[in-house]
């Protein structure tokens, strides 16, 4: 005799609609905008589009721990309820080049979302460009 566990799911729309006008990531621009530091928020806006917290399939890039490439950080929609295997982490240390079409790759074939291919790749150049040394004159 199996029991089942009844595993809830939440609209993602009804937690960003709790979610959105607080929460302890929260950071206020000058210029009016908000920001959000929390994890896999590629472009650091608070929207829906982009926040990590509310989304069922996310991806996040952020620097290596040695300094040198990135590591690609995406999110198991099955997983959710388990956070031990929630997230994939990748080290990416090949180039650029191949860091980039690593990718774009790993989102097109895990079919995560089309909308933050542009914004991984972004965001993992300028991580690998902040990581060259600084070329003296």
């Amino acid at each position: 005799y199996i029991l089942h566990t009844l595993k809830m799911s939440v609209s993602p729309d009804l937690v960003w609609s709790i979610i959105r006008d607080n929460h302890c990531f929260l950071l206020k621009g000058i210029n009016g905008q908000t920001y959000s530091k929390e994890a896999n928020n590629l472009r650091s806006r608070n929207s829906f589009r982009y926040n990590g917290l509310v989304q069922k399939k996310t991806v996040g890039v952020e620097a290596a721990k040695d300094g040198k490439g990135v590591v690609l950080v995406t999110r198991k929609p099955h997983a959710v309820s388990r956070p031990g295997v929630t997230y994939t982490r990748v080290e990416l240390k090949k180039g650029g080049r191949k860091t980039m079409a690593t990718i774009k790759s790993t989102i097109r074939k895990n079919k995560y979302r089309k909308d933050l291919r542009m914004a991984a790749c972004r965001r993992a150049s300028a991580l690998l460009q902040s990581q060259k040394p600084v070329a003296v004159r």
